[in-house]
């Protein structure tokens, strides 16, 4: 079963203070590293901030907040998320998904048998890896064409196509 549609999408973390006068280092985890702008709105623990400043730092963001203007100011927000409201998320080509949207489907085969829901994805070099968890454990489903056949959101319904091997050598149980 889908799980409630969330308010806030997580699209940075925290890592370190960078510099003396507030700039944080920011690990983005978002395909939109554009939305962090002079002016743009970021939550953390549900506080709204304004992005001051931000640049790219060797596949990281630089980022300046309001009203954080020290080191130990910037040391506070360590490991915490860098949040938007869903309704600024970016409209995505069709059959292009947040993780948010997939995280809690269904997933079944094209033969109707059920397999358990999706609880995390996994992102490789090649391709993204669904964990589906059922009572036996999980299994890992490559998101790729020959495999995920369908996905169908309002119904929280992913349809995959069990190719050959696929279920028996990945099921592990935990």
């Amino acid at each position: 079963m889908k799980t409630p549609d969330l308010e806030f999408i997580t699209v940075g973390r925290v890592l370190t203070p960078w510099g003396v006068s507030g700039k944080i280092k920011v690990y983005p985890e978002t395909d939109f590293p554009q939305r962090f702008v002079p002016g743009a709105v970021v939550y953390v623990d549900r506080k709204p901030l304004s992005i001051e400043s931000a640049e790219p730092h060797r596949g990281k963001l630089i980022i300046k907040l309001s009203s954080v203007d020290t080191i130990d100011e910037a040391g506070k927000l360590c490991g915490k998320t860098l949040e938007i409201e869903r309704r600024q998320t970016q409209p995505l080509p069709a059959g292009s998904y947040y993780y948010f949207q997939l995280i809690g489907l269904e997933v079944r085969t094209g033969q109707g048998e059920i397999l358990g829901e999706i609880t995390e994805i996994i992102t490789t070099g090649s391709n993204d890896n669904y964990v589906v968890r059922n009572a036996q454990g999980e299994i890992l489903i490559p998101a790729i064409a020959d495999v995920v056949k369908s996905v169908d959101l309002e119904k929280g319904v992913m349809t995959i196509e069990a190719v050959a091997g696929l279920l028996s050598l990945n099921q592990k149980t935990v």
